[in-house]
C-alpha cells in the first residue's frame, strides 16, 4: 500500500511496515511496490548439484 505523508511517498506493508521511501512522486512509489511484489512471489531459484 502507498501512503501519502508530509515528506513524500511511502509504500507499507498491510500490517504498516515501511518497505521503502520516503519518495518524491506517487510513481517512484508505485516502481518499488512492484519490486517488493516480484520478490514477495519469485520462485527461489534451483542449486546445482556438483
Amino acid at each position: 500500500m502507498i501512503r501519502k505523508e508530509r515528506d513524500g511517498y511511502r509504500v507499507l506493508s498491510e500490517s504498516g511496515k515501511v518497505l521503502g521511501g520516503p519518495y518524491k512522486t506517487k510513481a517512484e512509489a508505485e516502481k518499488r511496490l512492484r519490486q517488493v511484489e516480484y520478490f514477495k512471489h519469485r520462485k527461489p531459484a534451483k542449486k546445482k548439484s556438483a
